[in-house]
């Protein structure tokens, strides 16, 4: 059995009215230019699953493999978790129409938007979950898109045994420098495996440092370039990657974000409870430990509390 991760340290706190009534514990790691680990608290080397984090290796696997788009913005939806806002919608339309399929051929399970007004407006319309609106749909279409340029079979295509999916672990394994240490399934039904937090951080720093024209330089500046279809209006990765320059952003389920910024390092940070209110500030103290700074940092350093209504309160870091 591979080994599992153990569990990390407290790296934030929860402070109400001036108490501490909380804490999230965690593990985190950072990287200089180099790759070197300058700072690291918590089981940085032990295999995690990074969930939606791994979305921007997969889809170097799917570019490998034949996935050609004519527009950037597609390349970011398939990298990213989707608020499911109608600009979201209709571009993973789009793409599943270019190849002459429809919303059917998608295997990830019918869900509501993750994105609150997107989830409003459904239910106001009447509607409910669609497998379109997922906010897995752009990984799922450019993986169905992959197999037929591929010339591989789209039956089963979310299986780890598919061509496809040995494609796509290839890459994970080349840019983390690690063998998958186990293989599950993730909340779309495709394959999440596992690496560590410090090969996550290392990959990521891979992709912002490669050369123009790279594959991986080309999947950094999708996302970099597209944002809002990484994640929507709002969303963590969002703002992070339009307020700090050169910044590539990617959060996964259960308190998962790995970051890099181009000739000043890497983060990649897990929260043991899965708690997203934790892993913001921890994000921020973690960059600014690598000289990062910008105004959306001083945003996002601690998360609010509320008591009636009126700010009592925050989540924030204890370290880096």
């Amino acid at each position: 059995m591979a080994q599992s991760y153990t569990g990390g340290e407290p790296l934030a706190e929860v402070v109400r009215s001036g108490f501490v009534e909380g804490s999230h514990r965690g593990s985190v790691v950072v990287l200089d230019a180099g790759g070197e680990v300058v700072f690291s608290a918590g089981d940085v080397l032990a295999p995690i699953f990074p969930r939606s984090s791994s979305k921007p290796l997969q889809a170097i696997g799917m570019l490998r493999s034949g996935l050609r788009l004519v527009d950037s913005a597609d390349l970011a939806l398939v990298c990213g978790s989707h608020y499911g806002e109608d600009f979201h919608l209709v571009r993973v339309g789009a793409l599943l129409r270019s190849a002459g399929l429809t919303e059917a051929a998608l295997r990830c399970p019918p869900d509501m938007p993750i994105g609150e007004s997107a989830r409003a407006a459904v239910y106001r319309a009447g509607g409910g979950p669609a497998r379109i609106q997922m906010n897995c749909s752009g990984k799922h279409a450019g993986m169905l898109l992959t197999c037929l340029a591929a010339g591989w079979p789209v039956e089963e295509y979310w299986r780890p045994e598919h061509p496809l999916q040995q494609r796509l672990r290839a890459a994970v394994e080349e840019f983390t420098g690690e063998s998958v240490a186990a293989v599950g399934v993730d909340g779309c039904g495709a394959p999440v495996l596992a690496v560590s937090l410090t090969g996550m951080a290392g990959a990521f720093l891979r992709l912002v440092s490669g050369v123009p024209g790279s594959v991986e330089r080309t999947v950094a500046d999708a996302m970099r370039t597209h944002p809002e279809l990484v994640a929507g209006t709002g969303a963590e990765d969002t703002r992070l990657m339009n307020g700090v320059p050169g910044l590539l952003s990617k959060v996964g389920a259960e308190g998962v974000v790995v970051c890099a910024v181009p000739g000043v390092g890497a983060v990649a940070i897990k929260i043991d409870d899965g708690a997203s209110r934790a892993r913001q500030p921890v994000l921020v103290a973690a960059l600014r430990r690598l000289g990062v700074t910008a105004p959306v940092l001083d945003e996002m350093a601690e998360l609010p509390l509320f008591g009636g209504g009126t700010p009592v309160g925050a989540v924030r870091a204890l370290q880096p």
